[in-house]
């Protein structure tokens, strides 16, 4: 199958949370037998802060301006597939009307959402949103999170054909390393500055390194300069995804905080537990529903419902404790959640040959 794909960015992770995703998903339908094209914008300053690695299971397109993006839709109406993903950062509007123009008898077209609690809260604010007409014109919706509450909220708007394709493990990506004394710490986090993330990073994260100070923290991510941070917090900028190994498996502890709307909707893992994962590293996570679904509290992950959880695990979970929980989720990870999987998944879907659960 050609598949042509209007993503972010797949060659950097700078301001751009989907890039262990993208890279997941289409290596794997590459060595399935797929040719998938990638054409993501030069935005933000992506370019410029492109990761290491090998991109050429992909054919990468770096485009500049409106005026590309006809040549572009021109050559993805030859695919057997175009996909839509949310959150490109430049021409959403105009690409998720025009990509329907390569609907044929021999082309499907696909919406991708990354981020699909903010797309469906932003419709449902505003009944004239550009994208609600849009949705039921789309051959197939995929998610990367949010269960059954955000398929069903898709199919009232009208939505066909919408699967979940969660998060995963890359095991060629993210695995265990020999951990740096330069990042030994008793937790980290690494997550961007975002709006509706920065109050809970303040109540999780923050709030317990204020309650336990005779604890070393290290937050990582992009946007956290000015912020007035408790003195043993260390703030180590933007963690690329060449680095998200040695940090995780530097520390005791690694946190995972979902933004305020993935957590409120459940069901969605972000691409951060699953690197924790795939290094071995024991994982504390704020609390959402759904998380029982990928892996076992107490066992494999360590659910906290605030700051008071994340020190008293602090507290009582030894080294080698955290040890014992991230190898559980390790195998775990490895045995139902790799990226061979989902693009499996997406594979039996996109090629209508059986059904396929919602369950992950």
């Amino acid at each position: 199958m050609k598949i042509f794909v209007f993503g972010s960015s797949i060659t950097s992770s700078y301001w751009n949370g989907a890039a262990t995703y993208y890279r997941g998903m289409y290596r794997h339908l590459s060595s399935l037998g797929h040719e998938v094209v990638f054409a993501e914008p030069d935005a933000y300053g992506r370019q410029q802060k492109r990761d290491q690695g090998d991109f050429s299971y992909v054919r990468s397109i770096v485009y500049k301006s409106p005026e590309a993006l006809n040549d572009l839709l021109q050559l993805a109406c030859h695919s057997d597939l175009v996909i839509k993903h949310s959150g490109v950062g430049v021409f959403d509007e105009l690409l998720e009307e025009r990509v329907l123009d390569c609907r044929t008898g021999t082309t499907t077209v696909a919406f991708w959402d990354v981020d699909a609690p903010a797309t469906l809260a932003r419709v449902q604010q505003n009944p004239r949103d550009h994208f609600w007409p849009l949705i039921p014109e789309y051959d197939y919706v995929f998610t990367y999170g949010g269960g059954p509450a955000v398929v069903q909220q898709y199919q009232r708007f009208g939505a066909a054909n919408c699967h979940p394709i969660y998060n995963a493990l890359d095991p060629e990506s993210h695995h265990p390393v020999a951990p740096d004394p330069e990042l030994e710490c008793d937790l980290v986090f690494a997550g961007n500055r975002l709006p509706d993330r920065e109050r809970r990073v303040e109540e999780f994260f923050l709030r317990a390194a204020e309650l336990a100070p005779e604890f070393k923290f290290i937050l990582g991510g992009e946007g956290w300069a000015e912020k007035r941070l408790p003195p043993n917090v260390r703030w180590i900028g933007h963690v690329g995804t060449k680095d998200h190994n040695r940090v995780n498996c530097s520390a005791r502890m690694v946190l995972n905080i979902n933004r305020e709307s993935m957590a409120g909707v459940g069901f969605s893992p972000p691409t951060r537990v699953f690197e924790a994962a795939g290094a071995g590293a024991c994982l504390i996570t704020d609390a959402w529903d759904g998380i029982e679904y990928f892996f076992e509290p107490g066992r494999e992950i360590l659910v906290a419902e605030n700051a008071d959880d994340i020190v008293h695990y602090l507290r009582v979970i030894s080294a080698d404790d955290a040890r014992y929980i991230g190898e559980n989720m390790r195998r775990r990870a490895l045995h139902r959640h790799t990226y061979e999987l989902r693009a499996r998944q997406f594979d039996s879907i996109a090629n209508r040959s059986v059904p396929v659960p919602l369950a992950a």
